[in-house]
């Protein structure tokens, strides 16, 4: 009987959790901040590899060239990813209520 009133109290945070389209993942504000401090890691790391070549301590050229596409690869992308939200911000903003 005990067993069965516990069970009950928790109904209202099963209900909870089951809904229909709930998240799930991390939010998008967790996402966005993680791809951000992404994009800022390469293109320190394409900074560093410049400036490690021009003073010397890097020999190899194609290091640094990998460092500076993949930067450059990553901020095209996030150019692209933003474009994309302020269109889809855009259509949104130009449906009727």
């Amino acid at each position: 009987m005990i067993k069965d009133i516990a069970s009950i109290n928790n109904v209202p945070t099963l209900v909870a959790d089951n809904r229909v389209g709930a998240a799930k993942g991390p939010a998008f504000g967790e996402v966005l901040t993680r791809a951000i401090e992404e994009l800022n890691a390469s293109q320190v790391k394409a900074d560093k590899a410049v400036q490690g070549f021009l003073s010397g301590e890097v020999k190899d050229v194609h290091q640094v060239m990998i460092a500076l596409e993949e930067a450059h690869l990553m901020m095209q992308l996030s150019l692209e990813v933003r474009n994309k939200l302020v269109e889809a911000y855009q259509e949104l903003s130009r449906m009727p209520v």
